[in-house]
């Protein structure tokens, strides 16, 4: 009996790989013919037209959580499940958005390159300021399981913490010490502005010219959601022009930019490869979830970890 046929963009990790065990053949994006699964690694697009092309699919299994780039409503429409890896990558992911919180505010990675070029040959009290995140005010979007992880690391900062959202929680504004703001009371208090949101077509393009023009000039922006939540030109202009204190981006949209783009050549804007779930123990339990996911496809049964 042949191998179920699964349709990859290959390649995946060592980790993905063991765990399949070569119970499956691995078949690369622009393959034809049989198609039994489809396991999107990198987050390439499926949508209508591929499931129609392959329409013995029995199953999509995501690795990671965000399924923008999988037409879910289309694979609900042909009885095909989507199966992602929720509620493991959380911790790391608000990890990464503190990180980036400290390395923005405390200009880290700028300090680093100044510390390791020739210019730096004596010590200047005066030069490299930056912004206290100790006591300041944290302003979320999006507060579901990464943005509460990120609210809990800021109360161990003493920090303030605001949130806007789409629904209040009771629950968060207690446990969290967080308050509850509109979006333009959010942006005009906050010393660090943190994105968690979905893609969604109500959070593309969330953050544009009018919203930076409403933060602080000392404010900064962090994004760890997903790259189109944030017009891109509208903050290279603000930043170009220090409309805002700085910005840290581990998500950009195209993912990744241009190798010649003006946000890419700016000293005030941090930019990771998309770093948020990049542990060894969360990149693992991902590649565990989705795994089981595609194998619960493939023999018909209900997948652990749907979407719905």
């Amino acid at each position: 009996m042949p191998l179920p046929r699964v349709l990859a963009d290959l390649p995946v990790s060592s980790a993905v790989l063991e765990l399949l065990g070569g119970r499956v053949d691995l078949v690369p994006w622009n393959a034809t013919g049989r198609v039994d699964a489809i396991y999107t690694y990198g987050h390439p697009t499926v949508d209508a037209a591929m499931m129609d092309r392959f329409a013995g699919v029995k199953v999509i299994s995501n690795f990671g959580v965000g399924v923008d780039h999988i037409d879910v409503k289309a694979a609900t429409e042909r009885n095909i499940p989507v199966g992602n890896t929720p509620g493991i990558l959380d911790g790391a992911t608000a990890d990464l958005a503190f990180a980036l919180i400290l390395g923005a505010g405390r200009r880290i990675v700028e300090g680093d390159r100044y510390a390791r070029g020739p210019d730096f040959t004596r010590y200047d009290p005066s030069f490299m300021l930056g912004r206290e995140v100790h006591g300041s005010t944290l302003g979320v979007f999006g507060m579901g399981r990464i943005g509460r992880q990120v609210a809990m690391r800021a109360n161990g900062f003493g920090m303030k913490v605001l949130y806007h959202n789409r629904n209040r929680s009771d629950e968060a504004e207690v446990a969290l010490k967080a308050r509850y703001a509109t979006k333009d009371e959010l942006l005009a208090a906050s010393d660090f502005v943190v994105l968690t949101v979905p893609l969604t077509s109500e959070t593309r393009g969330f953050i544009g010219r009018a919203e930076l023009a409403k933060m602080k000039p000392t404010a900064t922006l962090v994004n760890v959601a997903r790259g189109a939540v944030v017009d891109k030109d509208a903050l290279t202009e603000s930043l170009s022009a220090k409309r805002i204190f700085a910005a840290a981006l581990d998500v950009t949209d195209p993912e990744p930019l241009p190798r010649d783009h003006p946000l890419l050549k700016l000293d005030n804007v941090i930019i990771t490869p998309h770093l948020g779930s990049a542990t060894e123990e969360t990149r693992r339990r991902m590649a565990e979830l989705s795994v089981v996911n595609l194998f619960a496809g493939l023999e018909g049964k209900e997948l652990p970890f749907r979407v719905r």
